[in-house]
């Protein structure tokens, strides 16, 4: 088990590092908001509230920096490409895409709420400091709005006892555009869910697109500047050490405590979101761009139980095994894109990919291409996007499983070994010794073997195979199925690094 526990722990380092960052960047702006002094007049209305809003705000901003980067699929195919020369264990890393983005995406539900229910607090002390007719230092700096308000003195938003914290609400710029975003949160998160991203896809694609407003919203969500602190200014004429319990005799003429002038803080959130939204705009305008090429359909096959084969040509596509593109058709849908395993081989002169009916979409195009009388729907293709598979090559021995159509990524890695061989490729690291006695069902040099494989039996028989050899085991099915093998590819990699090891590796897009 040498590989998994390398390739484990560098998940885990990287896992870790990002853990890490959010506890620095969460607890760092936590002492800053609870012990600057600039702060300190507005933790008199606020108490320690205002730290949990703005630490949390502030790895809400780490997250949602991070959030687009692993759905750029055309920077990871970059990464993938550049990376090619790197160790197996670090662009292993890169395959785990989309459960990276999922993490984020629940750090940020998570942060979410801290920011919201410290907010509850901060509007229900600004509410009742504003409304406090005790004299007390936080009604005092509440009634500031009225008597400073043209030069900015103001600190608490409430600008009078009869103003409620829903008019406040929605009427300020935070206020709204907090609502806006944390309803375009709820509606991507739920809509993402398994049972819905599986059952009605196209829901979960048109409602998770709201992420433009919610990127839009969290970009303005600060420029209001609610929260306020002390300025510099202010700082050095009357420190608020020196003059919070003096607050009585501000403004005095006898008294060197000048009353205090505060600022709102700077927006923050456009800065960290400004560089990975300039990338994801780079990575739609090549989208754009590479789709709207013109795919010629040279063939088109139909298949028993609904499944369709498309055979394309286009200038300029190039193609590796195990990659896969996205396809459009704009008389089905004018948006929605579906993600699609090239099963033919580089070495053919087309590619194509194969369809089965797996829902509303899949089964309008069908249906489109059915209806012989009827011009050859047009099809737009986007990619092709590197996956896994791309590596299989790079193997000695390679173990290919497939469930149900998640057999079609080795379609098109069974064709170019295929190819491979005829054309006496030396760069091909895989080797096979065939049986000496042809299949009777099916004629080739290989044994069919009926009902589910026993998973242990076939390693242990690899594993006694090939005693010295990387072995590449390659999935795309179920994830029942994934963690079945990722044990067996565990409990048979040998300790001993020079030995057998299995590196398992599964299909996500």
């Amino acid at each position: 088990m040498g590989n998994w526990v390398v390739t484990h722990w560098f998940s885990v380092l990287f896992l870790a590092a990002w853990l890490g960052l959010n506890v620095f960047l969460f607890v760092h702006a936590f002492l800053l908001f609870e012990k600057a002094d600039k702060y300190y007049y507005t933790r008199q209305i606020l108490g320690s509230a205002l730290a949990w809003a703005r630490a949390s705000a502030r790895c809400l901003n780490f997250n949602s920096m991070l959030i687009l980067l692993p759905v750029c699929r055309n920077l990871l195919s970059f990464l993938r490409g550049t990376c090619s020369f790197c160790r197996r264990t670090l662009r292993k890393q890169l395959d785990h895409n989309l459960t990276f983005h999922k993490l984020v995406a629940y750090m940020i539900c998570f942060h979410t709420a801290i920011h919201i229910i410290a907010h509850l607090f901060n509007f229900e002390r600004y509410s009742r400091s504003r409304q406090a007719t005790d004299g007390c230092l936080a009604s005092i700096l509440s009634n500031l709005s009225h008597q400073e308000k043209e030069g900015g003195s103001w600190l608490n938003p409430i600008q009078s006892p009869n103003m409620t914290v829903e008019y406040v609400t929605f009427t300020s710029i935070a206020g709204l555009t907090g609502v806006i975003i944390t309803i375009a949160l709820v509606l991507m998160v739920t809509s993402a869910m398994e049972f819905i991203r599986r059952s009605y896809f196209e829901v979960f694609w048109y409602t998770h697109h709201i992420f433009i407003i919610y990127f839009i919203g969290l970009g303005i969500h600060g420029i209001g500047g609610m929260v306020r602190g002390q300025t510099e200014e202010s700082i050095d004429e009357s420190h608020p050490h020196e003059c919070a319990e003096f607050f009585e005799k501000w403004g005095d003429p006898d008294s060197h405590c000048k009353r205090p002038q505060f600022e709102g803080l700077p927006a923050e959130s456009w800065k960290w979101i400004l560089t990975p939204s300039i990338l994801y705009i780079f990575e739609r305008i090549l989208r754009f761009y590479r789709s709207r090429q013109k795919v010629v359909i040279t063939k088109v096959v139909m298949y028993p139980s609904k499944v369709l084969e498309l055979q394309m040509n286009k200038r300029g596509f190039s193609m590796e095994v195990g990659q896969y593109i996205f396809v459009n058709c704009p008389s089905i849908s004018y948006l929605e894109w579906h993600p699609f395993t090239l099963t033919s081989a580089p070495e053919e002169d087309f590619f194509s990919i194969h369809i089965r009916a797996a829902g509303d979409w899949t089964e309008n195009l069908i249906r489109a291409f059915e209806q012989q009388h009827s011009p050859v729907p047009r099809i737009e293709v986007d990619g092709p996007f590197g996956t896994v598979s791309e590596d299989v090559f790079q193997y000695e021995v390679a173990m290919l499983v497939g469930a149900g159509i998640g057999v079609t990524p080795f379609a098109s890695i069974l064709k170019s070994i295929w190819y491979k061989f005829r054309n006496a490729d030396h760069s091909l690291k895989t080797q096979k010794n065939f049986d000496k006695a042809t299949d009777i069902l099916t004629g080739l040099k290989q044994k069919t073997s009926f009902g589910r494989p026993m998973w242990d039996n076939e390693f242990s028989t690899i594993a006694t195979n090939h005693p010295k050899s990387v072995v590449g085991v390659f999935l795309c099915g179920p994830q029942t199925l994934a963690k079945s093998l990722r044990k067996c590819c565990q409990r048979y990699s040998s300790l001993n690094p020079r030995k057998v090891q299995f590196y398992f590796n599964k299909e996500s897009f």
